[in-house]
């Protein structure tokens, strides 16, 4: 019988029994030696395996082959192995190979019936549960309430510093432990009656337990979160960007945010199905989470390859280790951050800045950085993503750059005359771009103000940028398509159906838990995402910003189109598929001329979610546009040069005030990257039909690969490449050896790392920085001389600009 002749639905990622080892060549006796280290879960697999008939085991592989045969983080071994089985003639076999085979084989089995198959889910996520646990306490949403709220203002505070300084809730989730036990250990055991419910509240349900503790951390999860909204109240406001002042009013900023903000928990609500029920959505960031949480409220210290130290006090030893170091980097050595040592032999070389510079260039260097915080700035972590996918993402922005080399140097689209890799946009005479020369006092487009300024230009690292984005969403769909369809339409039919978690789900053990909880229906994120629509239409509508309340039902068309295909990217691969540029292109088109409309459209198209946090984030919002200064400024002396709000601002210049029309369409300057669609929509299925053959292309995706180049402009292969041999050491090297040191550890480690930055740079620019204090010596300077920081072009500037004084061939 061949593997895929009985019919199962779905499609997803598992893991192995022992992830990459060759469990067909140690056997079942080296899974003995490890129930030391890991444990547990494997004894009660082999118990459980003795329990399953031959029709049971050879069922559960051939559903796990037919459904994760093509998931990169499902080791090919166990496929291999499962294949080699069901090809096997049992009459001519050796009889002893196949049955020391099939014994290994039902183990796998075994395991994936009562357990999560995935190495890394197992060494974090407990395979049994109490529900009558305490989860939403009094004093969980206390100390939640609490930690969003400075989570809020030290985030919404350093969003406009380069590179930024996040805090996530791991910072919230280290400081709710004690919190938590003080509370334990003062309160009274007060209860109250829940309205129109049997159940009573208490000040003190006994011991801090680690659903209480994970609620808080939910918190701020959510409620770190800085509006998306914030990013127009900038470009907005300042004024060299729209001087629009109006935007400074409370009732409108508070209006807008909120509706994105709660559209966020209505969408995520709606699609639950498709991203969290499903096995192969583990969310790899979210294990770092767990992981800390299983830290503080496990007992057991379990000896890990030698190594007896408790999780919690290895994560204090890795917080002040990082706590300490972050001081060099980021205030006393500012080349350690920025080790751009290539262009200190020739600074003002033009061309090896552009190559090597880490400032702004395109970062070719062995050894560009010494700081953690630049590794993961673009948003991955080395130690959290998947080694594939961190694999994929650096061959994706290698081998682009030379892409970018040769538009600059060629002078394509006169990006000669501009700096490599800015994400600003210019004007004819290499200027920054004055979009005021182009609207009216209304902030709309000006066709004759237009004609006598000149027509906007793209860096070459920002062209490649844009010509990707256009790839990858088209990619993303057909890739889901190909892999994730069964998966999708089982997540439909549960909807129409109104599925529940299923508790005699037969490979799904978390879902089989997860049953005993009563679930939020699906009406009540409708309400919500009702709600939010009408909050951000009267938002939208009351004060002028000259556009429609539909952009408000715009934009959730658009997520919707595409929330499903991304976040199962997101869940698989630890990689986000951000909408802002889609939406920026179909929000051009349908209000072009008006960059207002088009930010708000891409707002609404672009899920974020919190509530208390958007009062605070609004509230330090209103301060930094007054109370710091020169912000958003090139050269701002704390680093609040706003680099996000300049993409912001160069993509509402783009999309908004000029149009994609204008920028993109028939006979106009970028029209050929349109093209970058297609070949994104078409090359998904190549790829798929030579995995069949190939099976060294089994760890090759695609969407990943295209993420690999929008790395660039502003950041760098600098902020890439280092990740690369920390995860091989790590997620590979050190996974294969060490195990059950790598099961205890490295979670606990990439969360510590995280912690240390955040509250060392708390630490160091409120006792320092804001004050000026600053340390004024070579090692902080030498990083940000030369044509690496001045952005050095390689052609001069005609005296008349490209075109002349006006728009030239292109008006």
């Amino acid at each position: 019988m061949s593997v895929g002749e009985k019919n199962h639905s779905g499609d997803g990622s598992l893991g192995s029994l022992d992830d990459e080892k060759h469990v067909g060549t140690v056997g079942v006796a080296v899974l003995a030696r490890e129930v030391q280290a890991l444990a547990a879960d494997i004894e009660e697999a082999m118990a459980h395996a003795d329990t399953l008939s031959h029709e049971d085991v050879e069922e559960a592989l051939r559903f796990i082959h037919l459904t994760y045969s093509k998931d990169p983080n499902f080791p090919s071994h166990t496929i291999d192995l499962i294949e080699q089985y069901f090809a096997e003639d049992a009459a001519s076999a050796d009889s002893t190979d196949r049955a020391k085979l099939y014994e290994e084989l039902k183990v796998e089995a075994a395991l994936v019936m009562i357990n999560s198959p995935y190495s890394e889910v197992r060494a974090v996520v407990s395979s049994t549960d109490d529900p009558a646990m305490p989860s939403f306490t009094i004093r969980a949403f206390v100390i939640g309430m609490v930690y969003v709220c400075i989570g809020a203002f030290i985030n919404q505070f350093f969003s406009i510093r380069k590179p930024n300084i996040y805090i996530d809730s791991n910072v919230a989730q280290l400081l709710a432990y004690p919190a938590g036990k003080f509370f334990e250990k003062v309160l009274p055991d007060w209860s109250f009656a829940i309205p129109f419910t049997n159940e009573r509240l208490s000040l003190n349900p006994g011991p801090f337990n680690m659903k209480e503790h994970m609620v808080i951390t939910i918190m701020a999860n959510v409620g770190f979160k800085n509006p998306y909204t914030v990013h127009i109240l900038w470009v907005q406001y300042i004024p060299r960007f729209f001087n629009q002042r109006w935007a400074s009013n409370f009732g409108y900023q508070l209006l807008t945010s909120l509706s994105t903000n709660f559209i966020g928990y209505g969408i995520a609500g709606l699609t639950r199905r498709f991203l969290v029920y499903p096995v192969y959505a583990i969310w790899p960031k979210n294990l770092a989470i767990i992981a800390l949480n299983k830290a503080f409220h496990t007992e057991a210290n379990v000896l890990a390859n030698g190594w007896k130290i408790s999780r919690m006090r290895f994560f204090l030893y890795v917080f002040g280790g990082m706590f300490v170091y972050f001081w060099f980097p980021n205030y006393i050595m500012a080349f350690l951050s920025y080790f751009n040592w290539m262009t200190w032999i020739a600074p003002k070389n033009v061309l090896l800045g552009a190559v090597t510079g880490s400032v702004g260039g395109l970062g070719l260097n062995p050894i560009p950085t010494f700081d953690y915080n630049q590794l993961t700035a673009l948003g991955t972590t080395p130690l959290i993503t998947p080694y594939f996918a961190t694999v994929n993402i650096f061959f994706g922005a290698l081998l682009t750059l030379p892409i970018i080399l040769a538009i600059w140097m060629s002078n394509v689209w006169y990006t000669g005359h501009l700096p490599i890799n800015s994400n600003a946009v210019f004007d004819n005479t290499a200027g920054r771009y004055n979009v005021s020369l182009t609207v009216n006092a209304d902030a709309l487009f000006d066709p004759v103000k237009y004609a006598a300024y000149s027509p906007a230009y793209l860096t070459a690292g920002n062209i490649l940028l844009y010509g990707f984005f256009f790839a990858i969403y088209s990619a993303t769909l057909s890739h889901a398509y190909l892999y994730h369809r069964h998966a999708i339409v089982a997540g439909f039919k549960d909807l129409i159906k109104r599925k529940k978690f299923d508790k005699d789900a037969k490979y799904d053990v978390h879902g089989r838990l997860m049953a005993s909880y009563k679930e939020v229906p699906e009406w009540h994120y409708a309400i919500v995402l009702a709600l939010s629509v009408a909050l951000g239409a009267a938002g939208v509508g009351a004060y002028p910003t000259h556009t429609s309340p539909a952009v408000v039902l715009y934009g959730i068309f658009l997520a919707l189109i595409f929330m499903i295909p991304a976040g199962i990217i997101l869940a698989v691969t630890n990689v986000e598929v951000t909408l802002n540029v889609i939406a920026e292109f179909f929000g051009g088109l349908w209000f072009p001329g008006n960059a207002t409309a088009m930010n708000y459209f891409k707002s609404y198209g672009y899920m974020v979610a919190t509530f208390a946090s958007t009062f605070v984030s609004l509230g330090i919002l209103n301060f930094q546009m007054t109370g710091i200064e020169n912000v958003c400024d090139p050269h701002q002396k704390d680093r609040f040069v706003c680099p996000g709000e300049n993409t912001f601002f160069t993509a509402s210049v783009l999309w908004g005030t000029l149009g994609p029309a204008r920028m993109f369409g028939a006979g106009a300057i970028y029209n050929p990257l349109i093209w970058c669609f297609l070949i994104g929509f078409v090359l998904p299925f190549p790829v798929y039909y030579l995995k069949e053959r190939f099976h060294s292309l089994r760890y090759f995706h695609l969407p990943v690969f295209f993420s690999g180049a929008l790395s660039w402009a502003p950041y760098n292969l600098s902020n890439v490449w280092p990740q690369v041999p920390l995860a091989w050491f790590f997620m590979v090297y050190i996974r294969k050896r060490a195990l059950a040191w790598w099961s205890k550890y490295n979670y606990v480690m990439a969360s510590a790392l995280a912690c240390g930055i955040a509250i060392s740079g708390i630490v160091q620019f409120f006792a320092l920085q804001y004050s000026s204090i600053e340390i004024d010596w070579v090692p902080n300077t030498i990083s940000f001389t030369g044509c690496d920081s001045d952005e050095c072009p390689y052609f001069a500037v005609p005296e008349r600009g490209f075109f002349g004084p006006g728009v030239g061939e292109f008006s």
